[in-house]
């Protein structure tokens, strides 16, 4: 039996480029190349939940939502029994980002903090996301 949970999954672009990240302490064929994203919180508005995850993801909090994309379902099986509703947001930075730059998610001292680097691809590129991520891309392009 697959859970549904809610996910956020935003992408930020800049200057033609999409913000995306990878795990310090996994392989790439583990988790693969990543938009920030992740899942809402007991009655959190979807937009709040992406701005939310952005700053935990990132390490920054100097980002606005341009607009809502829509909404897309994402089946993990068979890695998990999970079915992702999954709520798209286009956002853009409001102050200046390095190229690149390594962030952690602490998951509010609950579990071990998540190492991340945080880099900019060019936006075709974003065929390469991990997990369906780039589903709404075609939106951006």
């Amino acid at each position: 039996m697959l859970i549904t949970k809610q996910k956020v999954v935003v992408y930020v672009v800049r200057e033609g480029r999409l913000l995306v990240f990878r795990h310090v302490d996994f392989s790439y064929e583990e988790v693969g190349i990543q938009v920030p994203a992740g899942t809402l919180r007991e009655g959190e508005e979807p937009e709040s939940g992406a701005l939310r995850e952005l700053q935990e993801e990132t390490g920054y909090d100097c980002f606005r939502i341009v607009r809502f994309l829509g909404t897309a379902t994402y089946n993990k099986l068979p890695y998990s029994a999970q079915l992702h509703e999954r709520h798209y947001f286009l956002a853009e930075p409001t102050a200046p980002l390095p190229e690149r730059w390594h962030s952690q998610e602490d998951h509010d001292g609950l579990k071990p903090p998540t190492h991340f680097e945080c880099f900019w691809i060019p936006l075709e590129r974003g065929h390469i996301l991990e997990s369906g991520m780039g589903q709404l891309l075609h939106q951006l392009v």
